[in-house]
């Protein structure tokens, strides 16, 4: 019998659930597929999370994995699960605009790596993903943004705006999204998923349009832990393609979901925490800190180091890296970028060499003084941003209000600067019913202490298995 989204809300499995029941044979990948399309053009309409739907290519490979799976050939934890990517990874053939009108028409002719690893696990790509301007803070004049399904009036995150709402509202199982200050995480924190910033490094950037070449990630945004260790373990990995992906070897991040919160050392920084985010964000960190500490994890304070050159750097460092990135465009076609792009373009080209020598040395101090802090520790508990649930009344106000902006990037952007991984998760809701988020960090290449941590507070709490209304 063909399913409904009505049927065991199906809409809001997780991405391993779902395709465990395809996998199971208990429906088929092209049914599910459908009834997502289905439910893409009845809500898409009004929440804009969708820059590009491929009916014809998710519905092709959706049968081919019914196929696979009824001869006995089964891909992995993903196959014939249907997801959908950020309009900034490439596919072939198909536009890959990267919230940008200059490349409305741009067609690749070849995946991105990331693509192409999703492809190779079996998963079926729903399509395209709404972003900001070129993955910056703003989208193009051009974009209507996304809207955050919990509540139309509150920010939905940025730049993997719509990879967060698709997932938050049901219309993917789970989206690829990048970071490059903080853009996995924001969308993350604001609709209640779980997003995982990678090392730098540890998934190829190969295909994927450049923001800021030394701090851009590409990661997972799924609705557990689960989901996002079968996510990374598709994407991660070496690739010939990209000469800065990481040589070392991918660890078995589905078996590290096991290992529970025992013996975990945890650094909580309570200064940093209390001096920059507010009461009810800190409220969540305490509450899921409490959480580990019930699960066995041991509890450290520890002191951070000063985040607040590295918040003023990431501008002008971001902003040299973008201006590298678009010099085929730009300034020559200045006139078809949007303001916030242009400006921070234009503040990049306005840096000197010396002031960038600065900058770079700041970045290698930071790097070394975490690493010192993180040496002794597993992982560190801090919030994903530094004030709850945002609307966008008050994010309007972002480019103008400085405490404003170092307080969003505040918990985000060291962790760019530096290449931590981090892991986004949700730990509770404001009074208005909101989410409310808080993050694991751990070493480089540390990702199976992330999903270990995640899964097991996960297990304790059922903050991740809550959705919007939205039928």
């Amino acid at each position: 019998m063909r399913p409904t989204m009505a049927q065991g809300d199906l809409a809001y499995l997780d991405l391993t659930e779902v395709a465990k029941r395809i996998q199971s044979q208990d429906i088929t990948s092209v049914a599910v597929t459908e009834a997502m399309l289905e439910r893409i053009v009845a809500l898409d309409g009004k929440l804009g999370a969708y820059a590009l739907v491929l009916p014809e290519i998710a519905l092709a490979q959706a049968a081919q994995a019914d196929a696979e799976i009824a001869a006995g050939k089964i891909r992995g934890p993903l196959h014939g699960a249907p997801i959908a990517v950020k309009d900034l990874c490439w596919m072939k053939g198909v536009p890959t605009a990267a919230g940008m009108t200059i490349y409305a028409d741009f067609k690749p002719d070849e995946d991105a790596t990331v693509v192409d690893r999703l492809q190779a696990a079996g998963a079926v790509i729903l399509g395209k993903l709404q972003l900001t301007e070129s993955a910056y803070a703003d989208h193009h004049p051009s974009i209507t943004p996304p809207k955050n399904p919990w509540n139309a009036a509150y920010w939905p995150g940025a730049s993997s705006s719509g990879s967060g709402v698709a997932t938050a509202a049901g219309l993917c199982y789970g989206s690829l999204g990048s970071d490059t200050g903080g853009s996995i995480r924001f969308p993350s924190a604001a609709q209640g998923l779980t997003g995982l910033k990678p090392s730098w490094g540890r998934v190829s950037r190969y295909g994927v349009f450049e923001l800021a070449a030394t701090l851009d990630h590409v990661g997972p945004m799924t609705r557990s832990a689960r989901d996002a260790a079968a996510m990374l373990a598709a994407i991660a990995g070496a690739d010939p393609k990209d000469p800065t992906a990481l040589q070392a070897p991918v660890p078995d991040y589905m078996a590290a979901l096991e290992g529970g919160a025992q013996g975990l050392r945890i650094g909580y920084p309570a200064a940093w925490i209390a001096e920059s985010a507010d009461a009810k964000t800190r409220t969540v960190a305490e509450a899921a800190l409490a959480v580990m500490k019930s699960l066995g994890a041991e509890i450290v304070d520890v002191t951070f180091p000063d985040i607040s050159q590295a918040v003023q750097d990431w501008f002008p460092l971001c902003g040299a890296e973008v201006a590298v990135a678009h010099t085929a465009t730009y300034p020559a076609r200045s006139a078809e970028y949007g303001p916030a792009l242009k400006g921070l373009i234009d503040l990049g080209r306005s840096i000197s060499g010396l002031d960038y020598q600065r900058i770079v040395l700041n970045r290698e101090d930071l790097r070394g003084r975490v690493n010192a802090v993180m040496a002794p520790l597993d992982l560190l508990l801090i919030p994903a941003m530094g004030f709850a649930a945002p609307t966008l009344a008050k994010m309007g106000s972002l480019g103008t209000d400085d405490a404003l902006m170092n307080s969003l990037l505040g918990f985000t952007c060291p962790f760019d600067m530096t290449g931590h991984p981090t892991i986004t998760l949700p730990g509770g809701f404001t009074e208005e019913g909101m989410p409310v988020a808080f993050q694991f960090v751990a070493g480089h290449c540390a990702e199976p202490v992330l999903l270990q941590a995640a899964e097991a507070y996960q297990q304790a709490t059922d903050w991740h298995k809550r959705h919007p209304a939205l039928g």
